[in-house]
């Protein structure tokens, strides 16, 4: 009967792995890749050999070698940044706990001898486990809900990092441009400011318009050593996303932030993109699908946690009598007096019902993240296009004009210098807005793909664990 026993706990089991899971060529990365390509379209790698770590190096030296655009940074960052190679080692370490909750467990093969006074005697014993073998497709099924659930979180990341890298690479070049742009303040400043001195020593100026030009190259000296200290600042974060160091960090950044487009985009259906695209929302549906199948599971088995059968042979030497072998089987299982599972159950439907309410408020934060992007989208583009075609045109007309009057002597030099003042002062408020046009266009693809800050309460997402039945078996 031993034999039997046996030979059943095969057949189950040979069963059982027809169904495992196998590790793939990739650890994933296909469905990384498909998700991030239909939001930013660019590549991704996942770098795992010598031969694939010296092709990313030679892609990245090509992208190195001519000014760098913002979607040539967004590129280098993916191929380059080691924080988002460590998040595809988690994807392929999600893959091998898919791979392990996939295999049945492990019979257990036991012998013991027991002898005395002559006698002896030798047991064997192959123990099952039933009840992981029972719930082995089921658990099976959550695991590779769990990996796919990975492999989001691995585009999330990767969402994350691109709109980083732009949000840094716009801060830098906005920087340069700014400090150009103080720069030439400065020299005309200092010249001003030498100016007044000389035409107050001869009497021609007074101590107050004097104070004036001299504390405006003050100012102006102290804005552009801020101005170069942002830049700084804001490079080395670029520098960082991209994971550049030593010869990589003399890159070429452009000097000035690109125009505005011809017209903004227009996104009527933003909320519904928002909802039926963002990866985040993706997770807590996983999640929430997930957590149904195993509160079923728990459901299923609240009864019965442990149910272990064993196929026994004995053989039994004595010297006064012949030899005999004996064969049985061993059942065991728990008895729910004290235990009928239902904490275990209440634990699995709260835990359900906390990433459904999750999820539910995701949703309508999400909507509101698209209207609000999308606003200050269109906003930004307004301001800074207000800026480009009304502001720095007249600013231009009445600098032009204050020259020619100056020329004919109907203004003096210092008329002159307080509308150069001003210019400035427009100059520096059209780059602030183009900047924060370009931001809020990085911000507005996040807010329909994914890839913002953690949401509020998403900091330590609900795991499928929490409600996956105590057995554990099948490792």
């Amino acid at each position: 009967m031993t034999r039997h026993l046996a030979r059943g706990l095969l057949v189950i089991t040979a069963l059982s792995v027809s169904g495992c899971a196998a590790f793939s060529p990739d650890s994933g990365m296909t469905g990384v890749s498909d998700l991030t390509s239909q939001a930013i379209n660019k590549d991704v790698a996942f770098v795992r050999t010598a031969e694939g770590a010296s092709a990313v190096d030679a892609r990245v030296r090509q992208l190195l070698s001519r000014t760098l655009s913002a979607d040539a940074a967004v590129q280098i960052a993916l191929l380059n940044n080691k924080g988002l190679q460590a998040a595809y080692n988690e994807l392929a370490l999600a893959e091998t706990d898919l791979v392990e909750q996939s295999l049945p467990p492990n019979p257990v093969f036991a012998v013991s001898r027991i002898s005395g006074n002559g006698a002896s005697e030798i047991e064997r014993q192959v123990v099952g486990d039933i009840l992981a073998l029972a719930t082995l497709p089921f658990r099976s099924d959550i695991a590779r809900d769990r990996f796919r659930g990975a492999q989001l979180r691995a585009a999330l990341a990767t969402l994350r990092l691109a709109a980083d890298v732009r949000r840094a690479y716009w801060r830098s070049v906005a920087g340069n441009e700014m400090v150009v742009l103080l720069t030439d303040a400065k020299a005309t400043a200092e010249s001003t400011a030498q100016l007044a001195v000389k035409l107050g020593e001869t009497g021609s100026l007074n101590k107050l318009d004097q104070a004036r030009e001299q504390v405006f190259y003050a100012e102006t000296t102290a804005d552009l050593a801020t101005a170069r200290q942002t830049a700084t600042s804001a490079r080395e974060r670029l520098a960082r996303l991209m994971g550049l160091w030593d010869d990589g960090l003399d890159f070429r950044l452009p000097n000035q932030l690109p125009p505005l487009p011809r017209r903004p985009q227009a996104l009527p259906s933003i909320e519904a993109d928002a909802v039926a695209h963002r990866i985040d929302l993706q997770i807590a549906r996983l999640e929430l699908a997930a957590l149904a199948k195993a509160l079923n599971l728990t459901e299923a088995t609240r009864f019965v946690t442990l149910l272990d059968l064993a196929g026994i042979s004995r053989r039994t030497q004595d010297p006064e009598g012949p030899p005999f072998r004996e064969r049985g089987f061993d059942v065991q299982f728990q008895i729910p007096i004290f235990d009928g599972g239902e904490v275990r159950v209440r634990q699995a439907a709260e835990t359900y019902n906390l990433a459904f309410n999750r999820l539910t408020e995701r949703a309508v934060n999400v909507r509101s993240e698209a209207r609000d992007a999308y606003r200050v989208y269109r906003s930004s583009y307004d301001i800074a296009g207000h800026y480009q075609r009304e502001i720095i045109p007249l600013r231009k007309i009445i600098t032009e004009e204050m020259q020619l009057r100056f020329s004919s002597m109907q203004v003096d030099i210092f008329a002159l210098l307080t509308e150069a003042r001003q210019r400035l002062a427009a100059l520096r408020g059209a780059i602030d807005a183009r900047q924060r046009f370009f931001l809020a266009q990085a911000d507005l693809q996040t807010a329909v793909n994914g890839g913002g800050a953690p949401a509020a309460g998403s900091d330590n997402p609900t795991t499928i664990a929490a409600a996956a039945p105590a057995d554990g078996g099948g490792h």
